[in-house]
This record gives structure tokens, sequence and C-alpha cells, in this order.
């Protein structure tokens, strides 16, 4: 639901030789298949960090939240960074594991063709998700909303989430006029994402009405 966006840390390339990348992909086909039609509905919602024991399970870093809709959908759209294209995997077991979400996909039958998957994002259709329940949001949906305030003003736009330990924090951009010489600017509101300050969540019209000034 709404947590944190955790994003993707920088990871350091491995070197490998011709040989071991020539095995991995080999490894990765027998898992992977081509995407026949891909939803217009796609969310990035992690990536493979890694290989899950020895027996061809991976483990997946969720982008924000515990990866509700990872763990509901039966096929995951796996794509290279940088890449335009996707491959499809389905999946036959999955579970949440201390923050991350660790699955068995078919075809993945070692450790070695688990592997081979690292570094694929994994991509789920938006309309496979769990429904909310009562008062609760998916991040996906927050991100994009207009916020203005009880006076109709403009607060600014939703770009990210932050999770201060306590409760989920929205992100909210806002432009800053040229004043005194110095340039327009672009900076941010953090208004805590709770009913005490958000008043009013659409997300079918992405609008977000909270108690909250301008000067704050």
């Amino acid at each position: 639901m709404v947590r944190s966006v955790r994003p993707a840390g920088a990871r350091v390339p491995l070197k490998i030789g011709a040989d071991a990348r020539s095995a991995a992909g080999t490894d990765a086909a027998q898992v992977l298949a081509p995407a026949t039609e891909v939803p217009d509905d796609l969310v990035e919602l992690g990536y493979i960090g890694d290989a899950y024991g020895i027996q061809g399970w991976i483990k997946v870093q969720p982008h924000g939240g515990d990866g509700e809709g990872l763990l509901t959908a039966d096929t995951w759209y796996l794509q290279r960074p940088g890449d335009t294209t996707f491959r499809t995997a389905e999946v036959l077991q999955s579970r949440g594991h201390s923050g991350t979400v660790v699955a068995h996909l078919r075809g993945s039958d070692s450790r070695t063709s688990a592997e081979a998957l690292k570094g694929f994002q994994v991509w789920v259709p938006r309309s496979a998700f769990p429904t909310a329940d009562e008062d609760e949001f998916y991040w996906v949906d927050l991100i994009g909303a207009q916020v203005t305030n009880l006076q109709d003003e403009s607060l600014g736009k939703v770009v990210g989430l932050l999770d201060n330990g306590v409760h989920t924090v929205l992100r909210v951009a806002y432009d800053v006029p040229a004043a005194d010489g110095k340039p327009a600017k672009t900076a941010e509101r953090l208004i805590p994402f709770v009913g005490q300050y958000v008043q009013t969540v659409d997300t079918e019209a992405g609008r977000i009405v909270a108690d909250w000034g301008l000067d704050y």
C-alpha cells in the first residue's frame, strides 16, 4: 500500500567472461519467454537482486512497500535496464521475506539459473494488484497527483514518498518563481500522509486535498 519508495541503489557491474555470459544467457532463456502482448498498465515494482537458496529461487527488492503487487501476480514482466523489450516469467511460488520478495519462477531450477536473472526489472500490471482497503492507497496511484489545500491553493505535485519510520510522507514538488535576483527553481514540501493533514484523496482524478499552508 502506501509505503516509502526504496530506489534501487547503485550497483557495481560484474565483469564476467564470454563463456560465463553465454551460460547466463542460456539459463535466463529457459525461464523467460518473449512477451507477445504487453499490458498498457505495467508498473515497475522492483528488481531481481540475487539468487535465494540453491533450488532456483530469486530475491526481488521492491521499490516501495512490501511488494504486494508482486505477491498477487501469476506472471511477471521482466526487462533489462535500458532495454525496450519485455519478457515474461511464470510465478510458481512467492512470499515476503525480510523486506524483500522471494519467488520461484517456472524453469528456474538451480542457483545458476536464478543468478542469470540478476538485474532484471520486475513489472506487473496495475490491474493485478489486490484491492486496497478503505483509506489505503498504493504509492503508484499517488505519484503525479496534484495537491491543493483547504483554501484551494496549489501546493504542487506528488513526485515521491518517504517513510520516516512512523508514517508515510508525501514529497510535493512546486515551482518557486525568480525573485530578488535569484533564478526560478523547483522546491519540495514534505506533507505527512496522515488523516490530521490529508483530508481527501481522489486517485481517479489525481487530486489530494491537504490541510497545509503555502508557508509551511
